[in-house]
């Protein structure tokens, strides 16, 4: 049996990298697996992306037109991705000609493959869902509830004028995807929109979570690592982190910081500081009114294990989320959640088990969550918790398994 992957990178982004390491998990029981990527920084000959200068440029060319283009005729004050999949790109007829038995398709827009393209496809596939783009318009998250009975002039938010780029962009879909697919989505939220959606709802759908090596992603010795990272060993060091996440508003940074100006002034004094991922240090700091650490962009995942390990609790305030892979990371590192009880938030984190879940979007309760993990009775506890529970739902092997089953049924 040949699997074959298809994702827009295997290294840039979450979706990128869950993919990335779907591919390694099942490679790891043995399957025949390959991927085929825009953007690669990987020498795995299982790995294939483009090699020519010529090629790579094209792919930069496509996706800046597109989105330039579409910028013009589409207004809208969201600040959510869209992606209309429109160019052709020849990868449904490279795939057709290929002796792939399942394409295993991830998250392949910014122009990848064109939406007909997708529809052109003559062998069985598996999608797996790092978004919501596949039952959506051209928008990688919704603000609004369109995808449920479809995209009409009447159902048009407020906030958007000019073409109605989500409308057409999903009615190319509804035309050219007439064979379902059988659809994986991560978290148990991402399945119920799928469940939902006029385009997928009769499609065949599970939920698999996303695989991580356990072995590698495992505690370390804090008073180590603090020392690695000049660090003062008896602080109550929280963790933030999302790719540009501060700018990103379904990140949440801007909950994050209310909540710690009310533990600040609300709250009893604690040795609080703050380590923030993902970005360099801004030049107009927030004031948060203890220390605050920025590490920047993190490149290798030693580096990130090393993070994880120097915090005592991880705080994912995001308003939409599918299954992050920086919490299931944080937990098999044996560092609790908390997180607002939102999207595939629950399938990490138990709460009062292995974190703590604030009602959505609730400000004290969030910082409640806070400091009752931070509590002298609980972390030890929750810490164990996270990690034991982090290897019975997501290892490698268990991920693998399950996805081999579904292929297996596929071609039967």
């Amino acid at each position: 049996m040949k699997i074959l992957h298809l994702s827009y990178s295997n290294y840039l982004g979450g979706a990128s990298i869950a993919a990335q390491r779907i591919h390694s998990s099942l490679k790891k029981i043995n399957l025949d697996s390959k991927m085929w990527v825009n953007k690669t920084n990987s020498k795995d000959f299982s790995v294939d992306g483009p090699s020519s200068k010529s090629t790579k440029l094209l792919i930069k060319l496509k996706s800046y037109l597109v989105r330039n283009f579409f910028k013009y005729i589409f207004n809208t004050q969201s600040e959510i991705m869209h992606s209309v999949s429109i160019i052709p790109s020849r990868w449904s007829k490279k795939i057709n000609n290929s002796d792939a038995d399942i394409v295993h398709l991830h998250w392949i827009q910014d122009e990848m493959i064109s939406i007909r393209e997708i529809g052109e496809i003559n062998k069985p596939i598996v999608w797996t869902l790092h978004d919501m783009w596949t039952f959506c318009g051209a928008e990688h998250y919704s603000e609004n509830f369109r995808w449920v009975k479809g995209y009409f002039k009447e159902n048009r938010p407020d906030n958007e004028s000019g073409f109605d780029l989500n409308k057409w962009t999903w009615e190319r879909k509804k035309k050219y995807w007439q064979k379902p697919m059988q659809i994986i989505t991560p978290s148990k939220w991402l399945a119920n929109c799928v469940s939902k959606s006029a385009l997928l709802n009769n499609w065949p759908l599970s939920v698999i979570g996303n695989p991580i090596d356990t072995d590698c992603w495992k505690p370390i010795n804090k008073k180590l690592v603090r020392e690695h990272l000049n660090l003062k060993e008896n602080a109550q060091i929280l963790l933030f982190g999302a790719i540009g996440g501060s700018k990103d508003p379904r990140k949440g940074f801007d909950l994050l910081i209310k909540a710690l100006k009310f533990l600040r002034t609300n709250k009893e004094k604690m040795p609080l500081e703050l380590m923030i991922f993902g970005e360099s240090s801004p030049k107009i700091k927030p004031d948060f009114g203890f220390p605050v650490h920025y590490m920047g962009h993190i490149q290798d995942e030693l580096s990130m294990q090393i993070i994880y390990n120097a915090a005592d609790v991880m705080i994912i305030p995001s308003r939409q989320d599918n299954l992050p892979n920086s919490g299931i990371e944080a937990t098999a590192c044996g560092t609790p959640l908390v997180a607002f009880d939102i999207g595939g938030m629950s399938d990490i984190v138990q709460h009062k088990k292995t974190g703590y879940l604030a009602k959505a979007f609730d400000i004290n309760d969030l910082s409640d969550g806070i400091l009752w993990v931070l509590g002298e009775n609980n972390h030890d506890y929750l810490s164990k918790n996270a990690r034991k529970e982090t290897i019975n739902k997501f290892s490698e092997k268990k991920i693998a398994h399950e996805y081999q089953k579904i292929y297996e049924n596929l071609l039967i």
